[in-house]
């Protein structure tokens, strides 16, 4: 492995360690380019000021809302990551038109993302989550 894979492993890392500690201008910082496509729902966050905005609504229900690596991959202008989603229920969560108090209940699923970067760039232009809808629903007893 070439030490641009290396550094985009390392950002990664970082990306999604940075995530956990809710230090979002760090996170910012591992974009060319602020971008969320989510496969699953279907949504997509483009720019600084709707990334923020997905941070701050995601991690309203689950302020603990953290993640754990299980592997991880370099292949072309692509990090692959396959992980564990973990959080608990301690704000209120909006689940299609209503809108679920806390539970306290914690949920663990696992998920893969795609951190996509510019050829021979070391920042991030897309991180693409792949994940089931209903994973953590069913997880938290609410589905």
């Amino acid at each position: 492995m070439d030490d641009l894979a290396h550094r985009r492993i390392a950002v990664v890392r970082e990306h999604m360690a940075k995530e956990i500690t809710h230090d979002w201008d760090a996170v910012i910082a591992t974009f060319a380019h602020p971008r969320y496509e989510l496969h699953g729902s279907g949504v997509v966050f483009d720019g600084e000021a709707a990334v923020r905005r997905y941070f701050a609504a995601s991690r309203t229900p689950f302020p603990d809302q953290g993640n754990e690596i299980i592997a991880i991959a370099h292949d072309g202008d692509t990090v692959l990551v396959e992980f564990w989603l973990t959080g608990t229920h301690l704000g209120p969560l909006r689940l299609g038109d209503r809108t679920v108090e806390p539970t306290g209940r914690g949920f663990r699923v696992r998920m893969a993302a795609g951190f996509e970067f510019a050829p021979g760039s070391d920042l991030i232009v897309c991180e693409r989550p792949y994940f089931d809808t209903g994973a953590v629903a069913r997880a938290l007893g609410l589905a």
